[in-house]
């Protein structure tokens, strides 16, 4: 016979002073527990991929200003054309590159962008390639 034996057959104790709590509640004490939180957004964020702008050369930037001028020409008539430029990223160093295709409704050297006749605007310092269609 064991030191304990003779307590492993009476009741469980009940509280005298105020109710048991429920289980539900008593689940809750022992659920996971975010130490960290925002840590696994900072690591996704880092993780995260950017393309480094590169330099144009002189052959590049000649051929980029050779397709403005056409632009420029054929302005009134919204000339197709298809455009590659950088986007910076907002939260880290760097961007990506995007091409995109459509009319070029205005060509506005004083606020240093092309507007496309969807109303998308690109800064013409992003423009790394254009080809007039």
């Amino acid at each position: 016979m064991g030191r304990y034996d003779d307590m492993l057959r009476l009741p469980h104790p009940e509280p005298r002073t105020r109710p048991r709590m429920p289980l539900a509640d008593r689940a809750a004490q022992f659920s996971s527990f975010a130490a960290l939180s925002g840590y696994e957004d900072a690591v996704a964020e880092t993780a995260r991929l950017t393309d480094v702008r590169r330099e144009l050369d002189r052959d590049a930037l000649e051929a980029l200003d050779a397709a403005l001028s056409r632009l420029r020409e054929r302005i009134g008539e919204t000339p197709k054309a298809e455009i590659r430029y950088f986007v910076p990223d907002e939260k880290k160093s760097g961007g990506r590159y995007e091409t995109v295709r459509g009319g070029v409704k205005k060509l506005d050297e004083y606020g240093a962008q092309l507007v496309l006749a969807d109303g998308k605007k690109i800064p013409l310092g992003e423009i790394t390639a254009i080809e007039v269609l």
